[in-house]
């Protein structure tokens, strides 16, 4: 039964709880961007170049089919979901707790007489000894 209480032990700390529930929001949270780049982005490109799916491209060598077509469409895929993530998510999260973030406070001042770094709490500087 040690074995038992020593799992459940594991599998109630925060980290393994909080890990699970980023997996599965990650994984819903992907199926969501996946869309965006699939059904808006991928479009979007494709009326730009004219071409809307490389996967048809390929180079026969030897018998052997190379499907560079395929991965022109997965590096493509790969960038729109990393601008995807970027601009709709890191972009806005960023502002978003910037402004709610609080400054903080100096811990280090500078000396006014020879301008060395110092604790903001010295009464005297510690290199030229001048009283602040």
């Amino acid at each position: 039964m040690k074995i038992i209480e020593g799992f459940r032990n594991f599998i109630l700390r925060g980290n393994a709880v909080d890990l699970a529930v980023g997996v599965v929001i990650g994984a819903a949270f992907n199926n969501i961007v996946n869309a965006l780049v699939k059904d808006l982005l991928t479009p979007f490109i494709g009326a730009i170049a004219k071409v809307p799916d490389f996967s048809t491209m390929t180079y026969e060598l030897n018998g052997s089919k190379f499907l560079y077509g395929d991965l022109i469409n997965n590096v493509i895929s790969f960038l729109l979901v990393a601008v995807a993530v970027y601009f709709f998510v890191v972009l806005p999260k960023n502002t978003f707790t910037a402004k709610f973030r609080k400054p903080q406070p100096l811990s280090t001042k500078q000396c006014p007489e020879c301008l060395s770094e110092i604790p903001a709490s010295a009464k005297r500087c510690a290199h030229c000894t001048q009283p602040l």
